[in-house]
């Protein structure tokens, strides 16, 4: 029998080969488990449940890291031994690059199958038995939302935290107190109740945030009356109050689950994050990255309970480590704050111009001279949805500015005559003006007398001078019906081809399929007031080139002289007095719903100086009687 070859070099040379083969496989079978981050179905030549347990807890510590692990080249094999190498690729949750290194792994071959050694160094080279990984994670400060006129909008401003510390009561209070405390701050008790019994009982559960200057605040004496409640001084990003641009700016706060699952690895649980509005499109720039630290904490220091080894005689290291060693840091960057055009003065007179309107409303300023959204607010009854600039409504008659370009177009003139009936029937279905509607204006009238008194039936039979198409370029020209990505939410109106002859009536009057944000109609009187197509600009570099065709200084001419004769001798006449310098305007009122009569949306338009404002009111008799006023207090305050 021939037990083996002598060569030059001297060395042995047994029959067969090494199981190379096999090696490799079974390092990329747990490079693979490694990225799952599961190892149970890995075969360790000591107890594999024990061997995941430990890997599990070592690994805990990085949160939602996420693990890539390749094996790297062919394994040296010596005999019924084996060493692997695999690429650790640690994804840390906000890091802008990963986390890598090798390790070797340790196979053996007891009898067919590669087995795994189990050892902490399989997780990262420095680890032994009984240390521990450590993360440290700080979010960068965040970046403000600043207004134009400097201020900042959105920043860091003092709260009080209250809320039950159940370290501080025992457990048969605990119940007591979360109801005491819930009444006390005006939340729903038997919600409250249901989380003081679900947490840990060393938890702080939180029941309200307030601002620290918060009349509605309860006192330290009252709190602290109640056996375990606390108010804990804290910041968090907020607005200048409570409703200030509430649904455009949005809010600031712990990430959600949804929101980390799909932010692919750079949002971890419990991170300060845009929820809504603003803050939400722009997190990423507003947020920043966070400072990141991995250390090898050693068994004495760890926090955490040492990682549980299934043998622990032989899977350790022979010099265990005896200080902190880091092994990954990547520096936080502040997060860069957000320019937008919004003026904290006018905010504040469209917001206490809408206070004590109960229905959904809203009033959009804009400077013509930019584009440049000044204010945007919405009333009480929009239920914190963003209707200023992303409501869509029809306009009903502020819709007759668009009517006029296109009429003028097809060569009209202010001064032409057209027909006012009290009413017009289209294939059997009648309309009429509004209730108040001046009878003296009835008759053979001007298009400036037809059009400063908003006369439905003058504009519903011109409909055969101007078709669809010349109502939606007239649109574009003035900043309407024409989509732009402008960095917000913004909905710049609609006007869909009728579908009837009585659609098309209706189309005339802003009504039918017709719809428009009162950003929208904001933008269609700046357009006028500028002599130029303004597409309105909120956020700071976001701007959009018009699409449509230049107005003409013919056209906006009469225009204004249309408008303008609202004012002087129609519906908006409770605005003279505010002149000069002199104002253009526009009153409408849009049937909605199935009641009989419909329901209606009241609106205004106007534009003085270097302002163009839209003002809705989800219900109201007419635009100038609910919308007008609202407008012309604007007017005043913002003067």
């Amino acid at each position: 029998m021939i037990t083996g070859l002598v060569g030059c070099s001297g060395k042995v040379s047994l029959p067969g080969k090494d199981d190379v083969s096999g090696a490799r496989s079974a390092t990329q079978k747990l490079a693979t488990a490694l990225s799952k981050e599961d190892l149970s179905t890995v075969a360790f030549s000591t107890d594999a449940a024990a061997a995941n347990k430990a890997f599990q807890s070592l690994i805990d510590p990085l949160g939602s890291a996420k693990l890539t692990a390749t094996a790297s080249g062919d394994p040296q094999v010596d005999g019924d031994h084996a060493t692997g190498k695999i690429t650790m690729s640690w994804q840390l949750p906000g890091a802008s690059k990963p986390w890598a290194y090798t390790v070797s792994a340790e196979l053996t071959k007891p009898d067919q199958t590669w087995q795994t050694v189990w050892k902490p160094s399989l997780v990262q080279p420095d680890l032994v038995n009984g240390s521990q990984l450590s993360m440290s994670r700080e979010q960068s400060k965040r970046g403000n939302i600043i207004g134009g006129d400097g201020t900042a909008l959105m920043k860091q401003r003092a709260v009080v935290r209250v809320g039950l510390d159940k370290s501080r009561v025992s457990a048969s209070q605990a119940a007591k107190s979360a109801t005491e405390l819930a009444e006390l701050v005006g939340i729903d008790a038997g919600n409250y109740t249901d989380e003081v019994k679900a947490a840990g009982s060393k938890a702080f559960v939180e029941a309200i945030v307030f601002r620290a200057n918060d009349p509605d605040l309860p006192s330290d004496a009252k709190i602290s009356a109640i056996d375990g409640a606390v108010g804990l001084d804290d910041t968090a990003v907020l607005g200048p109050s409570k409703t200030f641009a509430a649904p455009v700016l949005g809010t600031v706060g712990e990430a959600t689950k949804e929101i980390v699952d799909k932010s692919d690895g750079q949002i971890a649980a419990g991170d300060q994050v845009g929820l809504s509005g603003l803050e939400a499109r722009y997190d990423e720039q507003l947020r920043g990255t966070p400072d990141i630290s991995v250390r090898v904490v050693p068994p004495q220091q760890s926090s955490a309970s040492p990682s549980p080894s299934p043998s622990a005689g032989t899977s350790g290291s022979a010099s265990p480590i005896t200080h902190t060693t880091q092994v990954f840091h990547e520096d936080g960057k502040a997060g860069k704050s957000l320019k937008i055009s919004l003026d904290s003065k006018l905010q504040t007179a469209a917001e206490d111009a809408l206070a004590d309107t109960k229905p959904a409303s809203a009033l959009v300023a804009i400077k013509p001279s930019t584009g440049e959204i000044v204010a945007a607010a919405n009333g009480q009854g929009a239920d914190n949805q963003n209707i200023a600039t992303y409501g869509q409504y029809p306009p009903g008659s502020t819709f007759k500015i668009i009517d006029a370009l296109a009429l003028i177009r097809q060569g009209m003139k202010p001064t032409d005559t057209v027909n006012c009936p009290a009413t017009i029937t289209v294939n059997g279905r009648k309309f009429k003006n509004y209730n108040d509607y001046p009878s003296s204006k009835l008759g053979s009238v001007s298009l400036r007398t037809a059009f400063a008194n908003s006369c439905n039936t003058a504009f519903i039979g011109l409909r055969d001078k101007v078709d669809s198409d010349d109502l939606n370029a007239a649109a574009a020209s003035l900043g309407m019906g024409t989509d732009y990505d402008v960095g917000f939410p913004a909905y710049f109106g609609s006007i869909p081809k009728p579908e009837s002859e009585t659609e098309r009536a209706a189309e005339m009057i802003g009504q039918g399929r017709v719809q428009a944000s009162p950003m929208a109609m904001a933008a269609v009187t700046a357009s006028v007031q500028a002599g130029k197509t303004v597409i309105p600009q909120l956020v700071s570099g976001k701007s959009a080139t018009s699409k449509g065709k230049p107005l003409t200084s013919s056209e906006v001419k009469q225009l204004r002289e249309l408008m303008h004769a609202v004012v002087t001798e129609g519906s908006g006449a409770m605005l003279a007095s505010l002149q000069p310098p002199s104002i253009i305007a526009k009153t409408g009122t849009a049937e909605y719903g199935t009641k009989t009569p419909p329901d209606t949306h009241a609106w205004m338009v106007a534009g003085q100086g270097d302002l163009a404002v839209a003002v809705f009111v989800g219900e109201g008799d007419s635009g100038s009687g609910v919308a007008g006023p609202l407008l012309k207090q604007f007017l005043q305050d913002a003067g």
